[in-house]
């Protein structure tokens, strides 16, 4: 009787943790300031922050790259083989805007220029040209992150 309960114990504890993967951990991955949120690509390994949004089309207003770093630094980002004009929104690791580049515009030269915040980042949002200034955003600002992974050495 004592085994029996012990297994039906293991039974609804299997099923909360489905239940908790399904729907408490988000199948996307989501970058918000205020009440806005965009649902974002994570470039967290150095080959997906290198390859960033190069050779894209379009970006749709509501979606964006989101380039998460172990540690924070100072992270030049380029236009090169990027063929859409994006706001690259540099964030320290309490997720606070320390500098904006607006409509930062694809690189038509070789080399590309950097584009230097000359501040510390942990992470780096890139979004449709325009969005930083229809939402007002500001240095100081702050950002909410909903991952759709958990980074052991971050915790998220």
């Amino acid at each position: 009787m004592k085994l029996r309960y012990i297994a039906l114990g293991f039974v609804l504890l299997a099923a909360l943790l489905v239940l908790a993967v399904n729907y408490i951990v988000p199948k996307e991955s989501k970058a918000c300031f205020r009440d806005k949120c965009f649902t974002v690509e994570l470039a967290v390994t150095p080959e997906e922050r290198a390859k960033g949004l190069m050779n894209r089309e379009r970006l749709d207003a509501d979606r964006g790259m989101l380039f998460v770093f172990e540690k924070e630094d100072n992270y030049p980002f380029w236009m090169k083989n990027t063929k859409i004009p994006l706001d690259i929104i540099w964030m320290d690791e309490n997720k606070e805007v320390v500098y904006v580049s607006r409509d930062t515009q694809p690189c038509t030269k070789d080399p590309c220029p950097l584009i230097n915040p000359g501040k510390n980042a942990r992470y780096v949002l890139e979004v449709s040209a325009g969005t930083a200034d229809l939402l007002g955003l500001r240095e100081g600002d702050n950002a909410s992150f909903y991952l759709a992974y958990y980074m052991p050495e971050s915790g998220y």
